[in-house]
């Protein structure tokens, strides 16, 4: 019978740093460029769609880990070599617009 959270020392290298339902953000064309911090967090969740994981089991935690890092490789060429000429999103403006847009259809600030 399996009862409580396993040991600390059993606990996969990947630590989630916050809940699986945080949406993923757009990275491209925005001034300043996406950090590669962001692009991980990013192919983090994207792994953890994709694999129904919030923190994967010890026998998944090397697939798990080793596809985020392949992931974030794809997603920094991705992000790298698009083009556009559309002048750069500015971070602030777009998030004070996803702000209002959640305070608009949730009735509360975000």
């Amino acid at each position: 019978m399996r009862g409580g959270p396993p040991p600390l020392d059993s606990q996969p290298v990947l630590r989630p740093q916050s809940p699986m339902c945080r949406n993923i953000r757009t990275l491209f064309n925005f001034e300043p460029p996406a950090t590669d911090e962001e692009v991980r967090g990013a192919s983090l969740q994207f792994v953890r769609k994709l694999s129904g994981f919030n923190a994967p089991s010890k026998a998944n935690a090397a697939a798990f880990n080793r596809a985020v890092e392949e992931v974030t490789e794809v997603a920094r060429r991705l992000v790298s070599g698009l083009v556009t000429t559309a002048p750069p999103r500015n971070r602030e403006q777009a998030a004070a617009v996803a702000r209002a847009r959640y305070a608009k259809r949730f009735g509360r600030s975000a």
